[in-house]
C-alpha cells in the first residue's frame, strides 16, 4: 500500500473527510451533546484521545491478528481504551463526567472509532495511525464545537457557558455573554435545533469547498510584464 503523507492525513481527518460534516458518522453524540461549546469540547477531546490510543494499539498488533477475528479484537481494544478514559474523567472532571453521562461509554459504539481502526490503523504503521486518529478526533471535535457554539449562541446568547466544568475555577472567567438580557431561543437547544444547525454547517462547508475548487480551477492570475521600448 502506498504511503500517505502526514499533511494529507491531517487534511483528510480535519476537513476533507470530516467525520461530522462529510462522512456523517457519530451523529448520535454529535447531535445530542452539542448544546454548548463546553459539552462539545469535552466529548470531542475524550473521543480524540480514544481514537489516538486505539489506532496506535490496533497498529501495534495488526500483524498478530487474523483478518477473520479483527472486528471483535477492535471492539475489545476500543472498549478498554474507553473504560480508561471514562475512569480518568470520573476522577479528574467529575462535573463534566456527570453532564456527559452515558455518551462517554457510548464512544465504544461510535462508528468513526472502529471505522478508523478498520480502514486505516489495521493497514498502516504506528506513526501514521497515530496522526490519523488525532486528525479524525480533531475533525470530530471541530464539528462538536462549531455546532455547540451555534446552538449555545442562538439558544442562550452566551459562549463557553459553564466552562468551569472543563477548566475548573478559571473557566468561570471564560463565559462570554454576547447578548444582554437575552431571553433565549428554545428551538436551538432542543433536538430539532441540532438537526437544523448541522444542516446549516454542512451547507456552509460545501459552499467553502465549492469556492476553493473554483479558485483552483481558475488558476493564478496572469502577471502583466512591461515591455521596454
Amino acid at each position: 500500500m502506498s504511503e500517505i503523507g502526514y499533511r494529507q492525513i491531517l487534511k483528510n481527518g480535519v476537513w476533507t473527510q470530516n467525520t461530522g460534516f462529510v462522512v456523517l458518522l457519530g451523529l448520535c453524540p454529535l447531535l445530542a451533546v452539542s448544546n454548548s461549546v463546553v459539552n462539545g469540547l469535552g466529548l470531542g477531546l475524550a473521543t480524540t484521545l480514544v481514537l489516538l490510543l486505539s489506532n496506535v494499539a490496533v497498529s501495534l498488533i495488526r500483524k498478530l491478528v487474523r483478518p477473520e477475528v479483527r472486528i471483535p479484537v477492535f471492539v475489545m481494544v476500543i472498549a478498554c481504551v474507553v473504560t480508561a478514559v471514562e475512569l480518568a474523567m470520573h476522577a479528574f472532571l467529575p462535573a463534566l463526567y456527570t453532564v456527559l453521562g452515558i455518551f462517554i461509554p457510548l464512544i465504544v459504539t461510535n462508528c468513526c472509532v472502529i471505522g478508523r481502526a478498520e480502514a486505516f490503523a489495521f493497514k498502516h504503521g504506528v506513526a501514521q495511525s497515530a496522526v490519523d486518529g488525532l486528525a479524525t478526533g480533531l475533525g470530530f471535535t471541530l464539528a462538536l464545537v462549531l455546532l455547540g457554539a451555534l446552538r449555545e449562541l442562538l439558544g442562550q446568547g452566551t459562549l463557553f457557558g459553564q466552562a468551569e466544568l472543563l477548566f475548573g475555577e478559571f473557566g468561570k472567567q471564560l463565559t462570554v455573554h454576547l447578548v444582554s438580557d437575552y431571553r433565549g431561543f428554545l428551538l436551538a437547544i432542543l433536538p430539532p435545533g441540532a438537526f437544523l444547525g448541522l444542516g446549516g454547517l454542512i451547507a456552509l462547508k460545501n459552499l467553502l469547498d465549492a469556492r476553493a475548487r473554483r479558485r483552483a480551477a481558475a488558476g493564478p492570475a496572469p502577471v502583466l510584464q512591461e515591455v521596454n521600448a
